[in-house]
């Protein structure tokens, strides 16, 4: 049952792997971040401080040839803007306006838009795997279709979502409807039973559609009082892509890697040793003291140095 499992998983990264790549890879042009058969990359997240044009160049230094699409960073007002209402107090007027702005050019904007997007990471040589695109709870069916046009568009064949149990299940026909893999992606919240937190959590997403599979943020399991090396062991041919973080347990804070309780070098050791094809992207969350150009630099060292 294993054997057919990881069958089943290999053919998912087989999948991926034909939609993502771009006619730059076959002339070896790409950035290879792949360490000792594990393929590392870095979520535009981390460089939400700065724009999508300055994040590529970012990505490109740090030598990092593969990365999950924040949207924001393809949006009006860009990441920076977008990760202003998560932080400092609530700006509800400003959000509210934000959000009707950012609605209505999801909705307008042409999609030859995010194929120019593509072009500018092949031309630097990083391959773009995933889209992370989180519907919220009151946004419209027509509003979440347009994600998966987007994440087409981009020529991606995943998209990854921060968002709910009650929107996954109507995001469940859209992905069926496109042919596209969407990734759950889970937090730390255990009070709330409608987020992605627990094990239990990500099996409802999985019951709910074929196309539906896990992106393990194994800094927010371990901040919930889970173990991110067993889960992945036992449902590795589930996951598509992981995000590296420290943190906490308890619900703790974002560390410095190496300082909080997340399990980072153990979980690519077993990348390693299994030969698992899930590739492993950074997510710099923590208060770093340099620029986050420097601050992704030393956490691909760190895999660098867990991997050898």
């Amino acid at each position: 049952m294993m054997f057919v499992h990881m069958i089943f998983s290999r053919r998912d990264f087989a999948r991926l792997a034909v939609s993502a790549a771009p006619l730059a890879r076959a002339f070896g042009k790409m950035i290879d971040s792949k360490i000792n058969g594990v393929q590392l990359g870095v979520q535009t997240y981390s460089f939400r401080d700065l724009s999508l044009d300055d994040a590529i160049k970012a990505m490109a230094a740090d030598g990092l040839g593969d990365c999950e699409l924040f949207s924001p960073h393809v949006e009006p007002g860009g990441a920076k803007e977008a990760v202003s209402f998560w932080e400092g107090p609530p700006k509800p007027e400003a959000e509210k306006a934000y959000q009707q702005k950012i609605t209505k050019w999801r909705m307008s904007v042409p999609l030859d838009y995010f194929k120019g997007i593509r072009k500018k990471f092949d031309d630097a040589g990083i391959n773009i795997y995933a889209f992370n695109f989180s519907p919220e709870d009151g946004w419209s069916d027509e509003l979440i279709d347009r994600g998966f046009l987007m994440a087409k568009a981009l020529g991606v064949g995943l998209m990854t979502s921060s968002t709910t149990l009650t929107t996954a299940k109507r995001m469940a026909p859209l992905a069926e409807k496109h042919n596209m893999l969407v990734a759950m992606h889970g937090h730390s919240d255990l009070k709330d039973p409608n987020q992605f937190c627990t094990p239990e959590s990500f099996a409802k997403a999985l019951a709910m559609s074929k196309q539906f599979r896990i992106n393990l943020d194994i800094g927010h399991f371990t901040a919930a009082n889970f173990d991110a090396v067993d889960y992945i062991r036992k449902n590795h041919e589930k996951i598509v892509l992981l995000h590296l973080k420290d943190r906490k347990k308890n619900d703790g804070d974002n560390t410095p890697w190496g300082e909080g309780d997340t399990p980072i070098k153990q979980v690519l050791q077993l990348l390693k040793a299994n030969k698992y094809p899930i590739p492993a992207f950074i997510e710099y969350e923590y208060n770093g003291t340099g620029t986050s150009q420097q601050e992704v630099a030393k956490c691909y060292r760190y895999c660098k140095e867990a991997l050898a």
